[in-house]
């Protein structure tokens, strides 16, 4: 078990049973678009309904897809810096404060993410401890692959560094990973079908990356680089 965010998982273990809504208080984060009933964070186009900011942020996620597998190669390690500039890019018509680590406290269900003041911090502790172990994925064997990216999901989520957006964020970065050692893009779609598995593999983390890299498992095809370094073709 890598002991590299140590502070945040003891954090962390201090969770208590919490509603699935963030829980924030006393800044300017904390504030809904007049007319959302508190549905849509206050944004900068004035949208109010939480479906059509639903589409709105859907439609700019896969602009920054296309551009981010399009530009980063395989042998290029990510780096927290790549992180904060997906995030900036993504919502920066959206949101004042995108690309910049949160300056609040949120949580949800039991996982309490590591305080606001400590997240700067621990990014850059996640930029030279993880990162930089566990990218570039070029040439990766399938079970290292597996396990790279269950620790970078599982570490990324608990620090949670931005306001919004951080689960879709990793999901990019996993994806990243995954085409970086020659496999497709990711279907989540197994994820958001056992959301409480999901979010339970995320608990565990804070001591057990096993039941994240069973879930890792689900949505990494099974071809690409075995462990013997010999290639294997899709499925037909």
């Amino acid at each position: 078990m890598l002991q590299t965010s140590a502070a945040h998982r003891a954090e962390s273990r201090g969770s208590r049973l919490m509603s699935d809504r963030y829980d924030t208080t006393g800044n300017s984060e904390t504030q809904y678009e007049a007319g959302s009933d508190d549905r849509v964070l206050r944004n900068l186009m004035g949208v109010r309904d939480p479906a059509s900011m639903d589409e709105v942020e859907l439609d700019l996620l896969e602009q920054l897809y296309d551009v981010v597998l399009t530009n980063l190669t395989p042998d290029q390690p990510v780096t927290a810096a790549n992180l904060y500039e997906w995030h900036r890019r993504w919502l920066f018509n959206v949101y004042p404060w995108a690309g910049r680590a949160r300056s609040v406290n949120l949580s949800k269900g039991t996982i309490l993410f590591a305080p606001a003041g400590q997240v700067p911090r621990l990014m850059a502790n996640f930029d030279q401890k993880i990162l930089a172990q566990h990218t570039p994925c070029q040439g990766m064997p399938h079970g290292r692959l597996v396990e790279a990216i269950a620790i970078t999901h599982v570490e990324f989520i608990l620090i949670h560094p931005f306001r919004e957006g951080n689960g879709r964020l990793a999901r990019l970065l996993s994806t990243v990973m995954a085409v970086q050692a020659g496999c497709t893009e990711l279907d989540f779609s197994p994820w958001d079908e056992f959301r409480d598995q999901y979010f339970a593999a995320i608990h565990a983390g804070l001591d057990d990356y096993g039941p994240m890299k069973a879930m890792v498992s689900r949505v990494l095809p099974a071809y690409g680089k075995r462990e013997d370094g010999e290639s294997s073709s899709p499925p037909p």
